[in-house]
């Protein structure tokens, strides 16, 4: 088996403080690999720049014209993590055999590309990059990060527990992935279930580099969302059983009143009439809400809009997008 042409895929979200760190550890990686022929002379490293507002295109630049390992694809627009991600494996695809996500900040280990390479080897479509432990992790990020995997169970997603998008795809399987067409992406419940063969590889997230996680608090509940409304019906599910319990609820208090009544004892308390106005009243928001979650999705599907578009593709083998010039 001939050595894979191989193409790591970094999206970039103002990431001009650790990128030229990131680069050079990269190219440093890419060139053992060719030198060890375990990766074909033309494999590159692709930063994908996601609309940053600082200079990290800039740097991309630099660096592309600098050294031709090093590849570059600027989005029109800042388009989120996830289209950033997906527009750099769909640019990529016709030119690589494997292609490895991960982060600009360096947290995921480079050193386990060597461990996903020999997996591949052995037949697997994906190898995903699995955290061996969390323990240099604040214990309020390890107990929501059990919580988010133990939802997403609960809510019928298939995901890899402690993994992000560090994780290697062959050729066929990015191919496979471009044939999902949803514009709400969660890339992380949407690779499982191409159905490919497939293994994990485990290691040490290191701490990052430098600048701000690009996911504070706020955008992680965003993003649970965006992967449970994405990916199953259950929370819908759920609104149909709590109404039928509801239901059932009601039917009881209907016979309490009944009694009640022909007993004489007509008062009924305040309290309970406010505790069951507030609860009904809470739910029937919650419920209209999921709801209307899963309504805003299929507006945005329904209007068929582009996931991302490439402004600018730096390649000098290629130097195209999609067959057309940039």
């Amino acid at each position: 088996m001939s050595a894979p042409v191989v193409y790591f895929v970094i999206p970039c979200y103002n990431e001009e403080e650790v990128i030229l760190q990131t680069a050079a550890r990269l190219k440093e990686k890419t060139r053992a690999l060719i030198d060890a022929q375990e990766a074909d002379a033309k494999s590159r490293i692709v930063f994908v720049n996601d609309g940053s507002s600082d200079s990290t295109w800039e740097k991309i630049r630099s660096l592309h014209q600098e050294d031709a390992v090093f590849s570059g694809i600027c989005l029109s627009r800042n388009r989120g993590h996830q289209n950033a991600l997906l527009a750099g494996l769909l640019t990529v695809c016709p030119f690589a055999d494997v292609t490895i996500s991960m982060d600009a900040d360096l947290q995921d280990d480079v050193d386990a590309v060597d461990a996903m390479l020999a997996k591949y080897k052995e037949g697997k479509d994906i190898v995903y990059g699995v955290r061996s432990d969390r323990s240099t992790d604040t214990f309020f990020k390890r107990t929501s990060a059990g919580l988010f995997y133990s939802i997403m169970r609960l809510m019928g997603t298939e995901t890899i527990d402690n993994h992000a998008d560090f994780r290697l795809m062959s050729a066929r399987a990015v191919e496979a992935l471009s044939d999902y067409k949803e514009v709400n992406l969660f890339l992380r419940g949407m690779i499982p279930l191409l159905g490919f063969e497939s293994d994990v590889v485990y290691y040490e997230r290191a701490p990052r580099l430098a600048g701000e996680s690009k996911y504070p608090l706020s955008k992680m509940i965003h993003f649970a969302m965006q992967g449970v409304t994405s990916l199953t019906t259950r929370p819908i599910q759920f609104i149909t059983r709590l109404g039928l319990v509801i239901f059932l609820m009601s039917i009881v208090m209907l016979i309490y009143s009944l009694v009640r009544h022909f007993t004489g004892a007509t008062i009924t308390g305040w309290s309970s009439l406010m505790v069951s106005l507030w609860a009904i009243g809470g739910l029937i928001l919650l419920s209209l809400g999921i709801i209307g979650e899963y309504i805003g999705k299929i507006y945005l599907e329904t209007k068929e809009r582009p996931r991302f578009l490439v402004a600018e593709f730096l390649d000098e083998e290629h130097g195209f997008v999609y067959g057309q010039k940039p």
